[in-house]
């Protein structure tokens, strides 16, 4: 393996993968201070649960930023299946905003991030239930293979593997596990040339957060790092803070603060009684001497044995105040570590004639030679950094990239090379041959690359497999596999589970620098446009590539009143991402049964111009779905893709590409008549739009002016999913709803959790049990309780066939008892569970009506089930005069 091909499989870095500046423990003397220490660190630990959020934070950031240990997570999930309390996406683009939170706590508490492919489709109450799924073989795999390519001494399991878990999800996180430890190493089963070189762990332990009597041994994450001035119990809480779609802030906690773990099996200790451990790593040498038989010649093994005097000189040598003074002890480890290797051909995944010794050799000194380059640049005073000229470009074009190397330190340093790579088919060089950077001064360089390809994240680049994203098959020349493909792995891994999700990017700089006579290579990744917000400042955007003409329209999916005249407009946006003005000629194709005004159309697009169209469709559809299909002509070029912008401030931008299509969902239905709503935006909710889409007026009222409101003016108050929870204006407010209902009107409020069983958030008690009872399965049967009830009566006639096409689950937080006002319209319930009737409670309050709804119809809405939107219908007209079917 050359040394380039080395430096890439390493994952090393100079800067974050973050769109933002690196945070005080990325740099300075604290970064400097943490990596020097980490040079004789020669263990790794695999951390494993089942969704984002489910991490011991506080141990990885102990591990990773105490005692530089190579850390990791292992995420059964990408939390698809879970609920947003930032934004509306869910499905596919929450995993997508999930991932990046992973991949930000990462970068607060230096730990890496792996993925299985499996899909999270929502709660499930049991393993069993959970393998209905997911495939075991296929999941059980993945986790070989990140096991094979992390190669762990320890593994942790957050969860137990038991029914104590709650979650299916985390008790088969539990379980795989265990099972990964036992079988990693089986080449029969999990042959080398599809999982990678055997591997096998020795130690395995198991969170005890939820049982610390059952602890073998606890470390104080609490420690205090005084170059940070602050502990790692304080970095856990901003990582754990991270997670900001699941509403998981959380105090920085300072003192002496426990995290427990039980050893379960140790292939390395067993005759030491657990309880008496003083470290997971005891039983394991820690040192070099480890590794030492591993070494491929008589020179690698000189070289290896000299390397703990020569890291223990690096240390020595090291003052925070004057680096430069380590710079060349800490080049001799490079040199060493180089020589060390020899000709080692051990990837981190594929084939290859590596055992597992020589494997375990080759991620030692990896990542030494990582840390050590780091180091070494640091030490030197030398940064490195890659400005696009534009964060946008056409998939057809190319974009000027700068290099800028900064030298800050005591001595001259050389640039050998420098490379930016893209998903184009080849490197783009930018220097060879050499160039001098004086003290005090920057060296500049750069040349126009074409951009990355514009293919959004790389798991969603293949459709879905049921509950399995399809393997991944990278783009030719993909940036974020380069690391793979050097180490010549094979399709199954490149781009897959086996590469760490923290060392991808869509782009990345390669600069090699001669320092104390020693090349080290930096990575900056990726490629950033770098702009100044009036109010935020400096911005970094990642260098992204577009297509040419994005057409995107304004929703996937709306509903239509089958039978009935249709005249809607649709917004179509147009988005050129040229440098120069285009003409595009439009062309709309709508479904049998509707006309657009204008089939064809010619639109005289700007250089870089986002421009809304506006299509109108009129005539009747039939009950069912339907699609209209539109496409953008450039000269011979057709353009039939657009796409949606995900933008947090606490993670990279993301973009999800779809088609350039709208499915109309025709519902036989009727409207209540003289009905008129004001909605509570909730969490994830889509009710809003959907009520509008089948042509009943709505209001969206602000929870911060409800005091003053006038609320005369409505038939219907409806309140969205969690709109408690993520309001206290409306919390706080809530006796204004309770006032019209009382004095008339009707109140729909859609499921919370715990919060609603406080007084005087409903008018009527509810328990909630805890665990919080469901629904799960949704094909469950669904027992109407009360068929001639108004509100399961009209305007609809609510029956079996609308409960029919469900996803994901039924309902949730279902109350498992409820005062007598109450009357429940129906009952449900999973297999070998008592069935439960808190689905749809309806209750006369006052003069007026308030309905109180557990169904998930926060999921059925955005997917277009049909009785979903019948049965909102006759919820809004509960109570109101007329609403009843004839």
């Amino acid at each position: 393996m050359n040394v380039r091909a080395l430096l890439l499989a390493a994952g090393f870095a100079v800067c974050s993968l973050s769109p933002r500046p690196a945070r005080a423990q990325d740099r300075g003397a604290a970064a400097l201070g943490d990596l020097v220490r980490g040079l004789g660190v020669t263990t790794r630990v695999l951390v494993i649960a089942a969704h984002p959020d489910d991490e011991d934070t506080q141990l990885i950031t102990w591990l990773a930023r105490g005692r530089q240990v190579e850390t990791a997570y292992l995420a059964l999930t990408r939390g698809d299946g879970g609920q947003n309390l930032i934004g509306n996406e869910l499905g596919e683009g929450l995993g997508a905003i999930r991932s990046e939170e992973l991949l930000a706590a990462r970068r607060v508490d230096g730990g890496h991030q792996y993925f299985t492919r499996a899909f999270d489709f929502g709660f499930s109450k049991t393993a069993e239930e959970t393998y209905l799924h997911w495939p075991k073989d296929s999941v059980l795999g993945d986790v070989v293979k990140v096991v094979r390519a992390f190669r762990p001494h320890v593994i942790v399991a957050v969860f137990s593997g038991t029914p104590r878990d709650g979650h299916g999800h985390h008790q088969v996180s539990g379980m795989l596990a265990r099972e990964v430890y036992e079988l990693s190493a089986d080449a029969g089963r999990f042959p080398v040339a599809i999982f990678g070189t055997p591997w096998t762990v020795s130690k395995f332990y198991r969170g005890a957060f939820f049982n610390p009597e059952a602890r073998t041994i606890r470390m104080n994450v609490g420690e205090y790092n005084v170059l940070l001035g602050r502990s790692y119990s304080e970095l856990a809480g901003e990582s754990r803070s991270q997670h900001k779609s699941q509403g998981f802030g959380v105090l920085q906690r300072r003192g002496v603060v426990y995290d427990n773990l039980r050893r379960e099996a140790s292939r390395v200790n067993e005759a030491t009684p657990a309880v008496q451990e003083q470290s997971i790593f005891d039983g394991i040498d820690t040192s070099f001497a480890r590794v030492l038989g591993a070494a491929p010649s008589a020179v690698a093994r000189r070289a290896l044995d000299s390397l703990t005097l020569a890291t223990a000189l690096a240390r020595r040598a090291l003052s925070l105040e004057a680096p430069q003074g380590a710079v060349e002890p800490l080049a001799r480890v490079v040199r060493l570590a180089r020589a060390a290797r020899g000709d080692l051909d051990c990837p981190p995944s594929g084939p290859s004639s590596c055992d597992a010794a020589r494997a375990d050799l080759a991620s030692v000194l990896e990542t030494l030679e990582s840390r050590a380059s780091r180091a070494v640049a640091m030490a030197a005073g030398i940064t490195v950094e890659a400005i696009a000229e534009r964060e946008l470009v056409a998939a057809d074009d190319s974009v000027p990239v700068g290099i800028t190397v900064y030298n800050r330190g005591a001595a001259p340093v050389s640039v050998v090379r420098a490379t930016v790579y893209t998903s184009s088919a080849h490197p783009f060089p930018v220097i060879e041959g050499g160039m001098l950077v004086a003290v005090d001064s920057a060296g500049r360089l750069g040349r126009r690359v074409a951009p990355p390809a514009p293919s959004g994240p790389w798991w969603l680049r293949a459709p879905r497999r049921g509950d399995l994203y399809a393997p991944a098959v990278p783009l030719v020349g993909d940036a974020d596999a380069i690391g793979a493909v050097a180490t010549g792995a094979t399709p199954s891994g490149i781009g897959g589970v086996a590469t760490a999700e923290d060392g991808r990017a869509a782009s990345r700089a390669e600069v090699v620098l001669r320092i104390a006579e020693v090349d080290v290579a930096l990575t900056v990744a990726p490629v950033v446009f770098r702009v100044a917000d009036p109010v935020k400042g400096e911005l970094l955007r990642p260098l992204t590539g577009l297509p040419g003409l994005a057409v995107t329209l304004e929703d996937a999916l709306q509903y239509v009143r089958a039978g009935e005249p249709i005249d809607r407009v649709v917004r179509v946006s147009l988005r050129s991402s040229w440098r120069e003005p285009r003409s595009v000629t439009l062309d709309v194709e709508p479904p049998r049964g509707l006309t657009a005004d204008s089939a064809t159309r010619v639109v005289a697009l700007q250089a870089g111009e986002v421009r809304d169209v506006y299509v109108r469709l009129r005539g009747r559809l039939a009950p069912g779905r339907h699609d209209v299909k539109v496409r953008g002509a450039v000269g011979a070029a057709t353009f039939a893709t657009g796409y949606t912008s995900i933008e947090y401030d606490h993670i990279r931008p993301q973009r999800l590409f779809r088609a350039a299509s709208l499915a109309l969902q025709a519902v036989d239905i009727k409207v209540p008549p003289r009905t008129n709503v004001a909605y509570v935006q909730g969490v994830g909710d889509a009710g809003a739009s959907v009520l509008r889409q089948l042509d009943i007026p709505v209001t969206l009222l602000d929870p911060a002016t409800l005091a003053t409101a006038d609320l005369s003016r409505y038939t219907t108050i409806v309140v969205g999913p969690r709109a408690y929870e993520s309001s206290p204006a409306l919390t706080a407010q809530n006796p204004r709803l309770l006032g019209f209902a009382k004095g008339g009107g009707t109140v729909v409020v859609q499921y919370g959790q715990f919060e609603m069983q406080r007084p005087g958030m409903l008018p009527f008690a509810i328990t909630l049990e805890r665990p919080a009872r469901r629904v799960t399965l949704e094909e469950a049967p669904v027992t109407i309780l009360a068929p001639q009830h108004p509100v399961l009566t009209g305007p609809n006639r609510i029956g079996a066939a609308d409960f029919d096409g469900w996803v994901q689950e039924r309902g949730l937080y279902m109350p498992s008892s409820f005062a007598p006002e109450w009357t429940p319209l129906l009952e449900m319930g999973d297999p070998n569970e008592p069935a439960n009737r808190g689905a749809l409670l309806v209750g006369a309050y006052g003069k007026g009506t308030w309905v109180y709804v557990t169904l998930s119809l926060f999921r059925q809405l955005p997917a277009g089930v049909p009785g979903a939107a019948r049965l909102l219908a006759n919820l809004i007209a509960a109570g109101q005069k007329g609403a009843t079917a004839p």
